[in-house]
């Protein structure tokens, strides 16, 4: 079997965040069930931020770092979100359009919750193995953002949003998948996948998010053992403590994978508490640590979290992660690949702590102002110009980087300029 995987991949998780204890605090949540989301910061995107912005600040280093004939090479671009801007339009037309690839290339967008980026990686690494076209490279950007809304007159969003708000974030994972893996070589064929229908989650509107956390939760543990028992259906003599160096999981918040790897550790190792945490730490913490920071990226955190394996493993020698996916409504997946010395020192190379290390923290006045002036870009807005006139001040882009920005809606179509 040919060798396939992902050849280059990056994040951009915004300009803005908030230290969510202080939220917590303003929102007087109950102390002890706060401190069990294991969350730290969350990015909160600026009126110019979007789900094309993100993707684009995501995808633009990958690019640039190709030849214009490696570039040509870009066959399909798939954008995997549940931020979606329009009901017929994918946000991929936008993304090539700003990131100049060759019109001969499919264009096309997923959904399906927090698993659509792992449905873009495994439609991208399908197309790679079929051959059709030797050599042909896949784009494929999972992102999605939160905008919370705050109805005219109101302190606060709905009371049904209270825990979900401190974990939901903003930002963008993109990778490059081809038949060159230097980052994360597939297991091909090593997957277990597992779904059924369950209104856990749902967004019965653009910006409306409903559902039943503990159900989630449930759905959740359910979905991990079972994609997992599928995987080992498929893969001989697998062992879930010994076969993989690292587990990256879908973060909505850290408490939850916490829990789904306890939960995982007491079924399928009969392990011990003090076995359970030291384990915890080892192989699935690197993982948390960009999640902890960015909040819940939806159709991109799992990605965020297998970056974040990469950029914080030790991978000295090469090291095989395993990789678990979830999505309401549900699917989820678990997969596997390997990752080498030289893999991790191309995503460090990207310095993505440093991009988040850049990111304007934001005070608890400036965070309810940027949600009541939400309303203005809600879905199916049809004009309106955005003013960074009296938003917060976003550090300076450092020299030779470029961002893309929001500049207006005209018409329902959306204009954007890169900057500086």
């Amino acid at each position: 079997m040919m060798a396939v995987g992902i050849e280059a991949i990056n994040a951009f998780c915004g300009t803005a965040c908030l230290d969510v204890a202080q939220l917590a605090r303003h929102r007087k949540l109950d102390a002890g069930r706060f401190q069990g989301l294991l969350m730290m910061e969350k990015t909160v995107a600026l009126p110019y931020e979007d789900p094309v912005t993100f993707g684009a600040n995501a995808a633009r280093p990958i690019v640039d770092a190709l030849s214009t004939a490696e570039k040509d090479r870009i066959e399909m671009l798939i954008t995997c979100t549940e931020s979606g801007i329009d009901f017929g339009k994918s946000i991929s037309t936008y993304l090539h359009h700003h990131l100049r690839l060759s019109r001969n290339c499919r264009l096309f967008e997923i959904k399906q919750a927090c698993y659509s980026g792992t449905a873009g990686l495994q439609a991208a690494v399908s197309f790679v193995l079929s051959q059709v076209s030797p050599g042909a490279k896949a784009l494929v950007v999972a992102t999605d953002i939160s905008r919370y809304m705050v109805a005219e007159g109101a302190d606060a969003p709905a009371p049904e949003a209270a825990f979900a708000e401190p974990s939901a974030g903003a930002g963008a994972v993109a990778l490059l998948v081809s038949d060159r893996p230097r980052v994360f070589q597939l297991d091909v064929g090593a997957s277990g996948y597992y779904g059924y229908e369950v209104m856990d989650t749902c967004r019965p509107a653009p910006d409306i998010e409903a559902g039943d956390a503990d159900l989630s939760l449930l759905s959740y543990l359910d979905c991990c053992e079972n994609a997992f028992l599928e995987y080992k259906k498929r893969v001989r003599d697998v062992d879930y403590v010994r076969s993989f160096g690292y587990l990256a999981f879908h973060t909505p918040f850290g408490g939850m994978v916490k829990g789904a790897h306890r939960t995982m550790m007491r079924k399928m190792a009969r392990a011990k508490p003090a076995e359970i945490e030291e384990d915890f730490a080892r192989r699935v913490s690197p993982g948390l640590v960009y999640c902890q920071r960015v909040g819940n990226i939806m159709g991109a955190t799992s990605l965020l979290s297998l970056v974040s394996t990469i950029a914080h493993g030790d991978f000295q020698a090469p090291e095989r992660i395993g990789y678990f996916s979830y999505g309401s409504g549900c699917c989820s997946e678990f997969l596997s690949g390997v990752v080498r010395r030289e893999g991790q020192e191309a995503v460090r190379e990207l310095r993505i702590d440093r991009q988040l290390d850049d990111r304007h923290p934001l005070s608890i006045a400036e965070y309810d102002y940027l949600i009541r002036g939400n309303s203005q870009l809600r879905f199916g807005t049809r004009d309106v110009e955005v003013r960074e006139a009296g938003l917060p001040a976003a550090k300076p882009v450092r020299e030779g980087e470029r961002r893309l920005k929001l500049r207006a809606v005209a018409n329902f179509h959306r204009e954007y300029e890169w900057t500086p």
